[in-house]
C-alpha cells in the first residue's frame, strides 16, 4: 500500500532549505499557551508536524482506527496547524450528528476542494448556512426526490442495455469491470442531471479521480493553511490550478448549450442546470447564483453520484467473488425471482431480499465515505472532552463499520448479519451510517440506491462470473485507493459468461 499524500512534505523538507526557518518559526508559535486544557487524548506529538509521522504508512481511516485502540474512540490529533477530532464510537458520533449537530455542522475546508469546487459554492462542501439551505432544497427537488428518482427509470434501463451487450460481446474475454461500471454509472448521471451525456465525459471522469484523491486535506497548503510559502511549495495546488481551468472549458460549453435550448428541442423538460439557469435569470433566489454556483452544483452532482454508486457495485463484486457461498445464494435468488421474465423493472428488485442484505454489508464494509468529514462552527464537548473552534471533526465510519463490540465476526463479509435485524443506514443507527446522518445527511440516498441495486441484480442475473485464468477468489485485489471516497485501487478484471436460463435443468 502506497504511502498517503500526507508525507509529501518530506520532499519539501529535503529540497527547500528555507522551510528550515520556516519550521523553527512556527514551532515557537506553538510554545504559546493552550487555550483548550481538556482536548481529547492522543498520541505524543512532534513540534509544527503535530502527529504526522504516525500516520506514516497507511490511509488514514486506517491510522485513526489503530490510534483509537489505544487512546479511546474521541481521539485528538494535531496535523500540521490544523486541529482534528476523530469519533470512532457509536456514543460520541451521537453528540456530534444528532445532540450539537449545528455545531459541527460544517465541512472542513482543502485546497484541493476550494479550487475543483469553485470555493465552497457546491452543496456538498458548502458551509452550513442560508446558501446551503437553499441549493440543497433546489437539488432535492429538481433531481434527488423519490419521485424524480423513479422518472429516471428508464434512462438508468437504457445504459444497463447498453452495458449489457458490451459485456455480451466479451464473453468469455477478461474485462476491466470498474471501468465499464464507471462508465454507466456516470452516463446515468450525465443524463439525468444533464440531459444527454457529455461529450467530454471521459476527460472529466479523470479529473474527478485526481481532484478526489487530492482533496482528502493533506496537501501542504491544507496542513499549514497560514503559511504563505506552504502555498507556494504546494506543488498540487498548480496542479489543481490547471485541471480546474479545464473544468472550466467542459462546463462552460454545458452551460452555453443549456442556455441556447430555448431555440433548440425543449420537448425534453427542464434538467438541473435549466432549473438553475431559470433562477439565476429571474432573480428568484434569496442567495443570487451566478455561473461558478451552477457548474459547482454540476461537478457535485457529477462527482457525488459516479464515484459512490459505481465503488459500491465494485465493491459488491469483488467480496461476491471473494464469497463463492455468498455469490451463489444471490445469484439463486436474483434467476429465481426473474425466470421467465423478458424484461426486468426496477420493482423486481424490491423483492430481492438477500439482494439488499448484500448491499447492505458492502455498506458496512466499504462505506464509500470511509471518513464522515465535519467542522466545528461553535465550540463544544464530546465526550467531556473540548473540541476546537474550526476544528476538523472525523467520523470513522469505517472503523465503526468493523468494531468487535458492534458486529460479530466484523472481518467477515457475512450478509445474513442483516437478516431479522433492526439496523438500517437512514441515520438512526450510528454505528451504520454509510450515508450519513443528522442534517447533512446525504439527500441523494435513494438516487444512489437506484443507481446499485437494479445494475447489481442485472450484472448477476445475466452472467457467470469467473476470475482471469491462472487467477483465484484468493487474488482478488482489495488494497484501497487515496482520497476522500475510497475505491478500489485497481480494477476488478473478471471474465464473464452469458447465463442461460433453458439450460438449466
Amino acid at each position: 500500500m502506497e504511502i498517503p499524500m500526507p508525507f509529501s512534505f518530506s520532499t519539501a523538507l529535503l529540497l527547500f532549505p528555507s522551510f528550515i526557518f520556516f519550521l523553527i518559526m512556527a514551532w515557537k508559535k506553538s510554545k504559546s499557551p493552550r487555550k483548550y486544557e481538556k482536548l481529547p487524548p492522543g498520541p505524543p506529538k512532534l513540534p509544527v508536524i503535530g502527529h504526522l509521522h504516525h500516520l506514516a504508512g497507511e490511509l488514514p481511516h486506517r491510522a485513526y482506527r489503530r490510534i483509537a485502540h489505544k487512546y479511546g474512540p474521541v481521539i485528538h490529533l494535531q496535523l500540521g496547524e490544523v486541529s482534528a477530532v476523530v469519533i470512532s464510537s457509536r456514543e460520541a458520533t451521537k453528540e456530534v450528528l444528532k445532540d450539537q449537530d449545528p455545531a459541527c455542522a460544517n465541512r472542513p475546508e482543502s485546497i484541493g476542494i476550494q479550487i475543483m469546487w469553485y470555493d465552497y459554492v457546491d452543496m456538498t462542501f458548502s458551509p452550513y448556512n442560508g446558501y446551503w439551505r437553499q441549493m440543497r432544497k433546489i437539488c432535492t427537488l429538481e433531481l434527488l426526490s423519490a419521485k424524480n428518482v423513479r422518472s429516471f427509470g428508464y434512462i438508468r434501463q437504457e445504459e444497463l442495455s447498453l452495458l449489457l451487450e458490451s459485456l455480451r460481446s466479451s464473453s468469455g474475454e477478461a474485462i476491466n469491470l470498474t471501468q465499464k461500471v464507471f462508465a454507466f454509472t456516470s452516463s446515468v448521471i450525465c443524463r439525468a442531471s444533464l440531459g444527454k451525456v457529455m461529450r467530454d465525459r471521459d476527460k472529466l471522469i479523470e479529473m474527478l479521480k485526481k481532484a478526489v484523491a487530492m482533496a482528502g486535506g493533506f496537501e501542504l497548503a491544507d496542513l499549514f493553511p497560514s503559511s504563505k510559502l506552504m502555498h507556494v511549495l504546494c506543488w498540487n495546488k498548480y496542479k489543481l490550478l490547471r485541471m480546474r481551468r479545464k473544468l472550466d472549458a467542459i462546463l462552460d460549453v454545458i452551460l452555453e448549450e443549456h442556455k441556447l435550448k430555448k431555440s433548440g428541442d425543449v420537448s425534453r423538460g427542464e434538467d438541473i442546470v435549466d432549473v438553475l439557469l431559470r433562477m439565476q435569470k429571474n432573480g428568484e433566489l434569496q442567495f443570487p447564483i451566478t455561473n461558478d454556483n451552477i457548474k459547482a452544483v454540476i461537478f457535485d452532482m457529477f462527482s457525488a453520484g459516479t464515484e459512490t454508486s459505481s465503488t459500491t457495485i465494485d465493491w459488491a463484486m469483488a467480496e461476491l467473488m471473494r464469497n463463492p457461498r455468498v455469490m451463489a445464494k444471490v445469484q439463486a435468488e436474483v434467476r429465481e425471482a426473474f425466470k421467465g421474465k423478458t424484461t426486468v423493472e426496477e420493482s423486481d428488485v424490491q423483492a430481492l431480499k438477500y439482494l439488499k442484505l448484500v448491499i447492505k454489508e458492502t455498506f458496512r464494509l466499504h462505506p464509500p465515505i470511509p471518513l464522515l468529514p465535519r467542522a466545528c462552527r461553535d465550540e463544544c464537548e464530546v465526550n467531556g472532552y473540548s473540541i476546537p473552534l474550526k476544528s476538523k471533526v472525523l467520523i470513522n465510519i469505517w472503523a465503526m463499520g468493523r468494531d468487535p463490540e458492534y458486529w460479530h465476526q466484523p472481518e467477515t463479509f457475512q450478509p445474513e448479519r442483516f437478516d431479522n435485524s433492526c439496523i438500517d443506514f437512514l441515520g438512526n443507527n450510528l454505528e451504520y451510517i454509510p450515508f450519513g446522518a443528522g442534517r447533512r445527511i446525504c439527500p441523494g440516498m435513494n438516487f444512489g440506491l437506484a443507481n446499485v441495486e437494479l445494475p447489481l441484480a442485472q450484472l448477476l442475473y445475466h452472467f457467470d462470473w469467473k476470475m482471469p485464468k491462472g487467477m483465484t477468489p484468493d487474488d482478488v485485489d482489495m488494497t484501497e485507493a487515496e482520497g476522500i471516497a475510497i475505491a478500489r485501487k485497481n480494477g476488478l478484471f473478471l471474465v464473464p459468461t452469458p447465463y442461460n436460463p433453458s439450460q438449466e435443468t
